[in-house]
């Protein structure tokens, strides 16, 4: 049997942030890819938020570590 068959996505850490935060004089953090509304906004969203977040920034090719 196949493993790819067995194979279940990773669960995806809470929040996209890599501890690389430049929101100065951004709209958009260059680590995590949010904005700095969705930044401030993360804990009071709802998993359904989060997800569409999520979506955007990995497609944007976010989380970035450098």
């Amino acid at each position: 049997m196949s493993d790819t068959l067995n194979h279940k996505p990773k669960p995806r850490a809470d929040s996209p942030c890599v501890a690389v935060c430049s929101t100065l004089f951004d709209d958009t953090c260059r680590g995590c890819g949010r904005t700095v509304t969705e930044v401030s906004n993360w804990v009071l969203m709802t998993d359904e938020e989060k997800g569409v977040v999520w979506e955007r920034i990995l497609a944007q090719g976010y989380p970035r570590r450098n």
